[in-house]
């Protein structure tokens, strides 16, 4: 074995463990695709499960969140899974900028309405978490 041959080695057992856990973490599109088929099965569980504890939902322009931590997100899409039986939501437009994902909303049945609701969604993911929800309304 040749000294290029061993530190070859030597540095490919060193990255072995980065590169086993970049390839077990699942990208932002992922995170945010596994959130959205929880939202439209209403499975609040599988759909808490995407946002880490502190995360916080704003809408566009305000300082200051609409939403913050899981309790009060929990509370919040509770009740919305629980109003909307034909709940869901269809992707018309979809943009992965780094840990972004940039949605574009066509939701249907929500809190039972027939009118159907456009929203844009701007989802900040770390690590596999959702941390942060920005709404953007017409």
């Amino acid at each position: 074995m040749t000294i290029r041959t061993v530190l070859y080695l030597t540095l490919l057992l060193a990255l072995a463990p980065t590169a086993m856990l970049q390839a077990q973490q699942p990208t932002p599109e992922i995170v945010v695709q596994t959130n959205l088929d929880a939202y439209n099965q209403r499975d609040i569980e599988a759909f808490m499960a995407s946002f880490s504890e502190d995360i916080k939902m704003y809408n566009w322009g305000d300082a200051l969140p609409a939403t913050e931590g899981l309790a009060a997100v929990r509370a919040r899409y509770q009740a919305l899974f629980d109003a909307s039986p034909k709940l869901h939501s269809t992707i018309l437009k979809r943009i992965v900028f780094d840990n972004k994902v940039i949605d574009h909303e066509y939701i249907t049945g929500r809190m039972g309405a027939d009118t159907p609701l456009e929203l844009v969604l701007i989802y900040e993911v770390r690590g596999d978490k959702i941390f942060k929800v920005t709404v953007i309304r017409k």
